[in-house]
């Protein structure tokens, strides 16, 4: 794929997270399909976060610094240490959707870039600025996936009909 075709997905891609995240329930919000499990809150979160820091931050970086170590980032860890489960999913999905905003424009507006600029990475090795904008569309990809399942188990979890009808899963 071209860059700018992967740009124009991970835009039209704000209105796919817009469309997953609009009309649920505030119990469904919150809901795990176990403890161990992100609920639909937590992931929202993530996906602000990894916005912010992880994508932007580090694309940023190899482009501009390959040289120098990338931004540190914690995605398990900031669940908790952030407070994830306790944040308001509105105003979140609104800055998240706004980020997004943001990181388009920013991605629109770079002028000549060097897609090739990799940070050496010591476990991974090269890691260049094309495969970092190539996964953040990946990682879009991964949680509609998540998303999609959550709301698949929630269905699941509070109705007691079959779903056999419906297809496999």
């Amino acid at each position: 794929m071209q860059h700018a075709e992967l740009i124009g997905q991970l835009a039209q891609n704000r209105d796919v997270f817009s469309a997953l995240f609009t009309g649920v329930t505030a119990h469904q919000v919150s809901w795990k399909p176990a403890a161990d499990k992100w609920s639909l809150l937590e992931v929202l979160c993530h996906l602000y976060d990894e916005e912010r820091e992880d994508f932007r931050a580090r694309l940023k970086h190899t482009l501009e610094t390959p040289n120098e170590p990338l931004p540190k980032i914690d995605p398990q860890g900031w669940v908790k240490e952030r407070g994830y489960a306790s944040r308001d999913f509105g105003k979140t999905l609104y800055l998240f959707l706004h980020e997004r905003d943001e990181s388009v424009k920013w991605l629109k507006g770079l002028e000549n870039p060097s897609w090739a600029n990799a940070y050496q990475h010591p476990k991974f090795g090269p890691m260049s600025a094309e495969m970092f904008l190539a996964n953040w569309l990946a990682h879009d990809y991964l949680h509609f996936r998540q998303i999609t399942r959550l709301k698949y188990d929630y269905l699941r979890a509070h109705t007691t009909v079959r779903y056999d009808y419906a297809g496999d899963w």
